[in-house]
């Protein structure tokens, strides 16, 4: 079976496109799918890119395209959502640890409904906590490991590892090397896994 490697931030407004939907569309290829999450503000500050900050027009081109991409999805989104996250961090320790765990789809999936559908921002409170319980995991036990040195270590290994990939946002999906970036990439990076390369 072929993977898709599904790089992730919690934090990136596109990537509720792609969280909400990606299982159901990788299951209909027959592709296996890994989620990656990384720390994309860190690799955004080291490259000097900050998208919206001080740039309306932008923004507002972002809560638009998100709106009309989420209703051709059939996905309720309350937008805008809020943004920018002050617990992106954190959230993605917890994806992480949600890796080695084995629950870090369903609770990225919960945290991002939260967040968009809901209005509660993702990495806070009652989000974080409340992702975790539908995640069927202990809040107290996973947010006291997931603030430990060891789990930001981890953090910060994946994002070098992904910045070696040549990944520089979220979502970004790599199959057999090959970077495809972008909730509107994702079927293009389907059809590679599929088809093989080009």
């Amino acid at each position: 079976m072929e993977r898709i490697d599904f790089w992730y931030s919690i934090g990136s407004t596109y990537s509720y496109l792609t969280v909400m939907r990606i299982r159901d569309v990788a299951w209909a290829t027959g592709v296996d799918l890994r989620w990656r999450p990384f720390n994309v503000r860190e690799i955004m500050v080291a490259q000097n890119n900050i998208p919206f900050k001080d740039k309306p027009v932008k923004t507002a081109y972002m809560w638009r395209d998100i709106e009309r991409r989420a209703a051709m999805y059939g996905l309720p989104a309350r937008l805008p959502a809020p943004y920018p996250l002050e617990g992106l961090e954190l959230a993605n320790r917890v994806a992480l640890l949600g890796v080695e765990q084995g629950w870090a789809e369903a609770f990225t999936v919960e945290s991002y409904r939260m967040w968009f559908q809901d209005g509660l921002p993702a990495g806070s409170e009652p989000n974080i906590s409340e992702a975790l319980r539908l995640a069927d995991q202990d809040p107290d036990a996973v947010l006291e490991e997931a603030r430990g040195h060891a789990a930001g270590a981890d953090l910060a290994a994946q994002t070098e590892a992904c910045k070696a990939m040549g990944v520089f946002g979220s979502p970004s999906f790599v199959v057999h090397g090959e970077v495809f970036w972008g909730d509107d990439r994702l079927d293009d990076a389907l059809a590679w896994a599929v088809s093989g390369h080009l």
